[in-house]
């Protein structure tokens, strides 16, 4: 094995975007902050679109300011992105998963093909958004009509670094497009769909070697780009430090994606009505989880608030009183950017809850809300896998948040352990130092370098399950 590497990591998420630099050797990982900016989406004539080019130049400012570097991994959010046309160019800004298009057309593809088959060929949760529904919404149109590929978005600014067109499986697998079980695309499900299986292009594994960046693009060096697990939960589940199988995860951000790790799919019937998803991970693992709404509803209350010291409010929202106010944070009612405090007291009104009255208190009926919703998922992960866990990893941005992390090591009657927050930019240069050769052995062994170079908080657990049981009854659970 090669000493060090020095490896970037593009990390797209879906509120902001940042280009890591990590140093890697046998017992060391480093990570530094190469550039981050801000990932806005822009409507026009009502559709809600992604900035691509925006997130383009920030990629490209990013790499340049990285340095040189052995190799390049981009990893993103799920199920959104670009057409080509015949001569490779892209074809508008890519649509963004909040947006309307796809109401109600899950209800219409899950009649035509039948949720049984949807959920034996795929394994995945019944997303208003996925890649499925959002093709089906999109038939007709003169872009879809003209396309001659299709790239999920890490795959698009891949190709945009490269000029390599593929598709890397770990993100492939959440489109509702892929055929779990053969890893490969669902050709079948397509053409019974109306999708042209002409527009997938062919699959990669994590760990692949992708290919030299464009000379043009004026980097440092020549370094080449290397698959990482592209949906940004497959290298955040890399970056779980957990000793053992016995855990559970769930990786805290805008969305909280809340699992167990698996080596086969969950592909029973009580899964499926669970709505419990199966995706692919690294080195073959299955990511068995569910999305729950997350930071989102905490996020865009800020934003209608105006500037906020979150840290002061969150102490607040310490003091306000336990289960005052429960929501469904999953509520479709809260996908949609807009007025989320506004929103919360609707719901609060509508369920007989009292209505918050103050931002402290809407910060800690989210955070409650957000707790259960985890215990609800951590329980039910357990049960329908049959995976027992001892303990409860958080990782990405909810791990800074101190009161979340306390209140979901009560809800779930476990042990928490927060951090590394920045578990997805870890998990891609991870896989990128072990295809290079400076470390080596399996996740078990990745992750035993996380616990020996990242700092993490443990939570314990206080009190009894009664009240959360009674919360939870008040939300449905």
């Amino acid at each position: 094995m090669s000493a060090v590497v020095d490896v970037a990591a593009v990390d797209l998420g879906a509120s902001s975007g940042r280009v890591m630099v990590g140093r890697v050797g046998e017992s060391r990982v480093e990570l530094t902050a190469a550039y981050r900016f801000p990932n806005e989406p822009v409507r026009v004539r009502g559709t809600l679109h992604w900035d691509i080019l925006n997130l383009w130049h920030g990629v490209r400012t990013g790499l340049r300011a990285a340095g040189p570097v052995t190799s390049i991994g981009v990893d993103s959010w799920a199920v959104d992105y670009g057409l080509l046309d015949r001569s490779g160019e892209l074809l508008g800004n890519p649509v963004h998963y909040r947006d309307a298009r796809t109401d109600g057309v899950a209800e219409r593809v899950a009649k035509q093909l039948g949720e049984e088959r949807l959920y034996a060929t795929t394994g995945l949760q019944q997303l208003p958004f996925n890649t499925l529904y959002q093709l089906v919404a999109a038939a007709g149109t003169p872009q879809l009509e003209t396309a001659d590929r299709l790239l999920l978005i890490p795959d698009l600014i891949t190709y945009w670094l490269t000029n390599h067109i593929g598709a890397e499986v770990t993100n492939a697998s959440t489109t509702q497009l892929y055929d779990l079980r053969r890893r490969a695309w669902a050709t079948d499900l397509m053409a019974d769909a109306g999708i042209g299986t002409g527009l997938f292009p062919p699959l990669h594994e994590p760990g692949t070697r992708i290919g030299p960046v464009r000379p043009d693009l004026g980097l440092a060096g020549t370094p080449e780009v290397v698959a990482v697990g592209s949906h940004d939960t497959a290298s955040a589940v890399v970056g779980v430090p957990a000793a053992g199988e016995k855990f559970a995860y769930i990786s805290c951000g805008t969305w909280s994606l809340v699992g167990v790790e698996l080596d086969a799919p969950v592909l029973t019937a009580a899964s499926r009505q669970a709505n419990f998803t199966n995706e692919s991970g690294v080195d073959g693992t299955i990511r068995y989880l569910r999305n729950v709404m997350g930071l989102w509803l905490l996020q865009e209350s800020a934003r209608a608030w105006g500037p906020v010291d979150l840290p002061d409010l969150l102490r607040q929202a310490a003091k306000e009183p336990a289960f005052r106010s429960v929501v469904d944070p999953d509520d479709p009612v809260f996908l949609p950017p807009g007025d989320m405090p506004a929103r919360i007291a609707d719901s609060c009104r509508r369920a007989g809850e009292p209505v918050p009255a103050s931002p402290a208190a809407t910060v800690r009926c989210i955070l409650d809300s957000l707790a259960l919703a985890h215990r609800r998922a951590v329980q039910q992960a357990q049960q329908l896998s049959g995976r027992d866990v001892d303990a409860v990893h958080i990782v990405g941005g909810g791990a800074r948040n101190d009161l979340l992390c306390q209140l979901t090591a009560d809800a779930c009657g476990l042990p928490v352990i927060a951090g590394p927050v920045e578990a997805t930019a870890l998990g891609n240069i991870l896989v990128q130092a072990r295809a290079a050769g400076a470390v080596g052995g399996d996740l078990p062994a990745l992750r035993a370098l996380l616990r020996e170079t990242q700092h993490l908080v443990r939570y314990e657990p206080r009190g009894g399950q009664a009240a959360w049981r009674a919360a939870e009854d008040r939300v449905g659970g």
